[in-house]
């Protein structure tokens, strides 16, 4: 009904429909300005101080401990605990991490505590103590409500010879997957090391279920690996509204709902028509499924895996396949007719990638995960999303006191301005430490002297 008045969409005559391409949202008046007086009055800190900082605030460190669960017996645990997830989180190793701070822990010490007194487990404790601190505040707020999640994976580089490790075909080089969700407030719900060969959607589901924070949200954003037929039908029963920004979505088919339906202004748009009877014959099947998901029987990515890497005449993939017809049907009807819709996808999937560069820049010590044990590879990740929530808890307690004491100066604050901002500051963050020269120290003068044998001719 309302394609006479959509003035950015059009049909062509074999039925490829073609959107307008949006205008960039511009930023808030004085924006700029405000940005760089907020940048200005932020405090200095470095990394380890900003660990220490949000460990005071959760006490996220109570998770890690030996697998018995008694008190660690171990002298100074929590500035070790602190350094074991800025050595590994940062990337800069066992090694590294004790020889520059020297007095604290030894690289055997800090393996122990990796290996021994923290695991996923504790790890994803740990992220949702950060999550529920954050989410305490108001301004992430002015970011997201919390009810949309963002899922995306970036490649990682790995050691050649391991078990997780291919050659990826869309980036061209060796190595894995770290597939993230984050909330539509910027903080990371979720992190997992997936193999550069599985599709990504198969995945996309586990974030938002096994995430145990007071951020739940309803509706999930990905790009074009993070969705399939499948994945639509998944998502709609276990109640979650799948929203993808999908590429070349143009190709995608358009089904009808019967044969007998006909439009007028958008019937060449939909060139096949769903089996309901398909769908109503193996209903049962599918809540049976559902059912087993919600209990944590099994995880969605395990289902899709199954029923993926079966025989396509597999009567349960094709009833999943043909309700998410029915859904990503609808998703793409709303999608060509509401501009809101279009620019909210594109707005979200947008943090992804903000979030992406943000861990590019948490990892310093080096980009390649050098563990070839799979246990590891999958820590290494979640250290990485654990250091970020800890940096972006740090940076919003730290926003609200820079944008109170700019109201109380008498400038300009608004909420539209303070939207304009984001959680991954790094302007006042020290990421190497701080350096000191002393000058008092000075080396013996310089005197070439012989060595103690003949130099050969």
């Amino acid at each position: 009904a309302g394609f006479p008045e959509n003035t950015e969409l059009s049909i062509d005559a074999v039925g490829v429909p073609r959107l307008k391409q949006q205008k960039a949202s511009s930023r808030p008046e004085g924006g700029m300005v405000f940005e760089a007086e907020v940048h200005a009055r932020m405090r200095e800190r470095h990394l380890l101080d900003i660990l220490k900082d949000s460990t005071s605030w959760t006490a996220f460190t109570r998770h890690f401990g030996p697998p018995s669960g008694a008190n660690p017996k171990i002298a100074r645990a929590l500035q070790r605990y602190i350094l074991t997830v800025f050595g590994y989180g940062c990337n800069l190793g066992p090694v590294q991490t004790a020889r520059h701070a020297v007095g604290i822990a030894s690289a055997d010490t800090l393996r122990r505590l990796n290996a021994q007194h923290i695991d996923a487990a504790r790890l994803e404790a740990a992220m949702t103590d950060l999550i529920n601190a954050y989410v305490r505040f108001e301004l992430p707020k002015l970011w997201g409500a919390g009810q949309s999640a963002i899922a995306d994976g970036t490649h990682v580089p790995l050691r050649e010879n391991n078990l997780l490790g291919s050659q990826h075909i869309r980036y061209g080089a060796y190595g894995g997957i770290a597939y993230h969700h984050i909330a539509d407030n910027y903080v990371a719900l979720f992190t997992t090391f997936i193999p550069c060969g599985v599709w990504e959607a198969i995945h996309i589901l586990d974030g938002l279920l096994k995430n145990r924070s007071t951020v739940q949200p309803d509706t999930l954003h990905a790009d074009t690996q993070g969705q399939s037929e499948p994945v639509f039908g998944l998502a709609r029963l276990l109640g979650i509204k799948l929203m993808p920004r999908m590429r070349n979505w143009g190709d995608v088919t358009f089904y009808r709902p019967d044969k007998s339906m006909r439009y007028d202004h958008i019937d060449a748009l939909l060139t096949r028509e769903i089996d309901w009877r398909l769908i109503a014959t193996h209903w049962q099947d599918m809540m049976q499924v559902i059912l087993s998901i919600q209990a944590g029987l099994v995880l969605p990515s395990m289902l899709l895996r199954k029923l993926s890497s079966h025989n396509r005449k597999n009567r349960l993939y094709q009833a999943f396949r043909e309700l998410g017809r029915v859904e990503r049907t609808l998703f793409l009807l709303r999608y060509i007719s509401d501009p809101q819709v279009r620019r909210s996808i594109r707005a979200e999937t947008t943090k992804i990638e903000s979030f992406n560069d943000f861990l590019d820049w948490i990892t310093f010590g080096g980009p390649v995960i050098k563990s070839g044990d799979p246990v590891e590879q999958e820590k290494q990740v979640k250290y990485a999303s654990l250091v970020a929530n800890a940096i972006m808890l740090s940076n919003v307690a730290d926003l609200t006191d820079v944008i109170n004491s700019m109201a109380a100066d008498g400038l300009p604050v608004t909420p539209e301005l303070a939207a304009s901002l984001s959680p991954y500051v790094r302007a006042k963050i020290r990421r190497f430490g701080k350096y000191s020269i002393d000058m008092e120290v000075i080396p013996k003068p310089l005197a070439p002297v012989p060595l103690p044998f003949d130099m050969p001719v």
